[in-house]
C-alpha cells in the first residue's frame, strides 16, 4: 500500500505522514514549499519525515497537471490520496484571491484527474472547511445544513472543491471523502492560526489582535485529534449512495469554546498576562464555530479526545523548544 500527501509539509499533512509512518506505512508527500508563512517551518517539518525509508518527497506543485502527472506516472501503485495541499486562511483572500483559485479550485481539479489514472486507488481523502458554512446560525453545524452562504473566497473555493467531488465521484465512480476542518491547533501549527500568533506576541510584549471585541467562540481542535479522524477514514472509503460514492464529514472537538477562555489558557501556560486591542469584525469572518460529529463517530469511530485545557499547554511548550524561548 503506497498512500500520496499533498501539502506534506504543512502542519496537518506532516502529522498525518508521521503517524502513517509509525504504523510502517509507504508515503510519498509532495509539497510546493510556497512562502505564504515562514518556509523554515516547513523545511524543519519536512526533515523530520525524511529520516522515515519509508518517506519519500516531491516538491511539486499540485496545480500544475505536468508536474504532478509525472509523479503518478512514476507511482502508479498509489493506492490512497489524501489531498492536504491547500492555500488556506481568510483573511489573506483579501489580498492574494487568485492564490485560492490556483491551488484550491485548480490544484482540486488537477488532483481528481490524477485519481482517475490511478488502477488500484482504493479512496482519496481531501481537506475542506468548516468555513463553508458561513452565515449558518444553527448550531452545532451539521453537513446536512445548507451551504450556500459562503462569507469569504477560501469558503466559497472550499465549498466548490466539495462540488467537483461530487461531480467527479459521479461521473467517474472515484470514492471520495471530504473534512471539513474545524480551527486545528497544536505542535508545528501555522504562524497564521491564532495561537500561534497570540503566544508570539505575549512573548514579544506586544498586543494581540481579538476581533469582535473578544464575543467570538471556536471548535478549537487539536491536531492529533485531527489525525485520528483523518486515519479513521482513510480505510473506510464511502458505498455509492444514488451511484456517488461521496461523503462529507466534520471533524472538530464537538465543543465551542469563547475566544477569551482560550486566551486565558495561552496567558496561564506562558505565565505572562496579555495586553489585548479589541477590534471589530473582520470580513470574512464567523462568530462561532460548532461541529456535529455524530456521523464520523458512527462512521470512522471518531472520538476527540484533547481539550483546550490540555492542547494549549502542549502547544505552549513547542513553542518554546522550537524557538529556543
Amino acid at each position: 500500500m503506497t498512500i500520496l500527501i499533498t501539502g506534506a509539509a504543512g502542519f496537518i499533512g506532516f502529522h498525518t505522514i508521521q503517524a502513517l509512518l509509525s504504523q510502517g506505512r509507504r508515503v510519498i508527500g509532495v509539497d510546493i514549499l510556497n512562502d505564504y508563512y515562514d518556509v523554515t517551518l516547513k523545511e524543519a517539518r519536512l526533515s523530520r519525515l525524511l529520516v522515515h525509508e519509508n518517506f519519500s518527497f516531491i516538491k511539486a506543485n499540485i496545480a500544475d497537471k505536468d508536474a504532478m502527472g509525472d509523479v503518478i506516472d512514476r507511482h502508479l501503485d498509489i493506492t490512497s490520496i489524501i489531498h492536504l495541499a491547500a492555500q488556506a486562511g481568510v483573511r489573506y483572500s483579501l489580498v492574494n484571491p487568485y492564490a485560492y483559485t490556483n491551488a484550491n479550485i485548480e490544484g482540486q481539479l488537477v488532483m481528481l484527474e490524477m485519481a482517475r489514472k490511478l488502477k488500484h486507488l482504493e479512496h482519496m481523502m481531501y481537506a475542506s472547511s468548516s468555513s463553508v458554512y458561513g452565515t449558518n446560525t444553527k448550531l452545532p453545524f451539521s453537513v446536512d445544513d445548507q451551504t450556500d452562504t459562503p462569507v469569504s473566497l477560501y469558503a466559497a473555493t472550499k465549498k466548490s472543491v466539495e462540488l467537483m467531488s461530487h461531480s467527479y465521484s459521479h461521473m467517474f465512480g472515484l470514492r471520495l471523502t471530504g473534512l471539513r476542518f474545524f480551527t486545528v491547533y497544536g505542535p508545528w501549527g501555522r504562524p497564521d492560526m491564532s495561537a500561534f500568533i497570540f503566544v508570539k506576541k505575549i512573548l514579544a510584549g506586544e498586543k494581540i489582535p481579538v476581533f469582535n471585541n473578544g464575543d467570538m467562540r471556536r471548535d478549537f481542535t487539536y491536531v492529533e485529534d485531527i489525525v485520528a479522524g483523518i486515519l479513521g477514514g482513510l480505510g473506510k472509503p464511502p458505498t455509492a449512495t444514488n451511484a456517488t460514492p461521496h461523503k462529507v464529514y466534520n471533524i472538530g472537538n464537538n465543543s465551542s469554546e469563547p475566544l477569551m477562555r482560550f486566551i486565558s489558557l495561552i496567558e496561564d501556560a506562558l505565565g505572562v498576562k496579555a495586553e489585548i486591542e479589541f477590534l471589530p469584525m473582520q470580513p470574512g469572518d464567523v462568530k462561532e464555530t460548532y461541529a456535529d460529529i455524530d456521523p464520523t463517530k458512527r462512521d470512522f469511530g471518531f472520538v476527540p479526545s484533547t481539550t483546550i485545557d490540555q492542547g494549549i499547554p502542549q502547544f505552549v511548550e513547542w513553542y518554546k523548544t522550537f524557538y529556543n524561548v
